[in-house]
């Protein structure tokens, strides 16, 4: 129950919304179970009072008004609690995902970028949505049965002391004892339902979007065989969660019946001591309609297991702490562009060697700096390091004499503008991906900075309604590396990193995105990451990478007469 804690502290957020639930949610039950009680007592009181002289004095209209009233107020609370606990819920779950959002975008740059697109999907809705059971079927029926029971008792108490305790003592022992045997009994199936759902969505969302490479290599059926095989896990599940809860169901009534004989034994001879009269049925309808007290009670906690498991799978993410921490009050003066490496290294969390080896680097504001070598060489992770995916293991990095972990977030990303290998698309509209970069930039800027990078295909028919999809699925590779490099001449930041900014691009359209850059970069701060010794020219400096180190450092003309490792490289141009 501790992995709840959390969850529970959001509520008070929400405290009257909630509470006003279970309020209405007990009026509810009082009005259900006073319909059934008045409606038992007035049939057989109008029996017996037509058999008698009481005919002609009996009142009709009082219990028939009574009845009326407990309708009404029985319809009228259950419509109004269903609106205010579930706007209410919604609030939480909103709110709640908001909350899960913001410690997960911390902590992607990191070891948790590994979690799969589907299972991190699965637990921002799914197991987000599980949350609401803590207040709709766990909390508010606990309360509600407890005041119902205590106000039931105290109603009959004060006809029959003996009854009211008896069917008291009764409804609070099932109160206390049924949750107990179906949250044992639910548990483990509960747990086990919970991630054979996160396995079906992960196992489906792999099997669509790899379907075409899945046909290619002639894989496909086995694929949908773990589907299948995942679905019929997750069916065997549910159908192990619906047997609990016929036979929760089924005990209830059983015990509700043994209940009601025993009341009815001990009412039978009259209540407290009088001759036998319409109480009796009063007493037996209160009895039936009392066991809608723990009618939801039962069924809540065999999913208290499944509650569980989602709880834990959610603070896997709230609990955890990024491998970069930001200082709210750290360093927010606009940058300039120094950039400095100070005998760093650096090694990935489930890595056994470095991927960077002492690397000493001084790049002066308004620099042009390209960064060369084969894949694996940790060029790209030279410039995660500037954007502070990870910080440096040993040695120091500082932005304009101020060590990296010192500079505010907002300070830092407006200050850098990045191209990267993957550019996220997000599933809207052209416009949409682009405001990113810029959110106060027109619809003309937004034109202009796709006719440089030459996207103005996009343009026509619905121009920046354009739709891009899930992922940028209507766009090929190149025009998706274009979108990054459109967002970054928006970003206008004065330091720009490029990792491979032109790869899947044709000849003339990268000679047309080079020129584009040199024009947009000509007094900004930049690291020009790629294996293609294209457009090196333009550069101020040229560092070769190899395994981790900077081999050979220089520029152009000044690495070609070395004639070393780079020289080389530039003959097989």
């Amino acid at each position: 129950m501790r992995d709840l804690l959390p969850y529970l502290a959001l509520y008070r957020k929400h405290w009257f919304g909630l509470t006003l639930g279970m309020v209405l949610s007990f009026a509810t039950m009082f009005a259900a179970i006073g319909l059934l009680t008045l409606s038992g007592w007035f049939i057989a009181a109008s029996a017996v009072a037509g058999l008698t002289i009481a005919r002609e004095t009996f009142n009709y209209m009082l219990p028939g008004g009574g009845v009326r009233g407990f309708s009404m107020a029985r319809t009228a609370g259950r419509w109004g609690e269903r609106v205010v606990s579930h706007n209410a819920t919604f609030k939480l779950l909103t709110e709640l995902r908001i909350f899960f959002f913001r410690k997960l975008i911390p902590l992607i740059p990191g070891r948790f970028s590994k979690l799969r697109d589907a299972d991190l999907l699965n637990r921002l809705v799914a197991d987000v949505d599980a949350m609401d059971h803590v207040y709709l079927r766990l909390v508010s029926p606990i309360i509600v049965g407890i005041l119902g029971i205590a106000g039931l008792t105290a109603f009959l108490w004060w006809f029959d002391p003996t009854i009211g305790l008896t069917l008291g003592s009764i409804l609070l022992a099932l109160l206390l004892i049924w949750p107990v045997i179906f949250y044992q009994l639910g548990k483990e199936n509960g747990h086990h339902l919970t991630l054979n759902k996160a396995s079906l969505r992960v196992r489906t969302l792999d099997w669509l979007q790899g379907h075409a490479e899945l046909l290619i290599f002639n894989a496909e059926k086995e694929h949908h065989s773990k589907v299948l095989t995942a679905q019929e896990e997750l069916v065997l599940n549910q159908r192990k969660m619906a047997s609990l809860t016929g036979m929760a169901n089924g005990l209830l009534l059983l015990a509700n019946g043994w209940t009601l004989v025993l009341l009815l034994w001990i009412s039978a001879d009259g209540i407290a001591g009088q001759a036998p009269d319409p109480l009796v049925a009063m007493v037996a309808f209160a009895t039936m309609a009392s066991f809608e007290l723990i009618m939801p009670i039962a069924g809540a906690f065999q999913y208290l297991g499944q509650t569980l498991t989602s709880a834990k799978r959610l603070n896997e993410i709230i609990k955890a702490k990024p491998d970069t921490e930001f200082d709210e009050n750290g360093h927010s003066e606009t940058a300039i562009g120094n950039i400095s490496f100070s005998g760093v290294h650096f090694k990935y969390h489930d890595a056994d060697t470095n991927a960077l080896d002492n690397i000493n680097l001084d790049i002066k504001a308004g620099q042009k700096l390209a960064i060369v070598g084969q894949t694996g060489s940790g060029k790209s992770t030279l410039i995660q390091l500037i954007t502070r995916h990870w910080d440096p293991s040993h040695g120091q990095l500082k932005l304009d004499g101020v060590t990296l972990n010192q500079w505010s977030e907002p300070a830092l990303r407006q200050a850098v503008s990045l191209v990267s290998q993957r550019v996220d698309i997000l599933n809207g509209s052209l416009r949409d991906n682009l405001l990113l970069a810029k959110p106060s930039a027109d619809d003309k800027e937004l034109s202009d900075v796709l006719n440089k990078v030459g996207l103005e295909d996009l343009l026509e028919y619905t121009a920046l309604d354009t739709w891009l999809g899930d992922g940028g699925r209507q766009l090929s590779g190149g025009e998706r590396r274009r979108v990054g490099i459109a967002r970054a001449l928006l970003h206008n930041a004065p330091i720009v990193l490029l990792d491979e900014p032109t790869e899947g691009l044709d000849q003339k359209t990268e000679q047309q995105v080079l020129n584009v850059l040199n024009e947009h970069t000509q007094d900004k701060t930049v690291i020009f990451i790629t294996h293609r010794l294209v457009g090196l020219n333009a550069m101020d400096a040229i560092c070769l990478m190899e395994q981790g180190e900077i081999t050979e450092q220089g520029t152009h003309d000044e690495l070609l007469a070395l004639k070393g490792r780079y020289h080389q490289l530039w003959q097989r141009v």
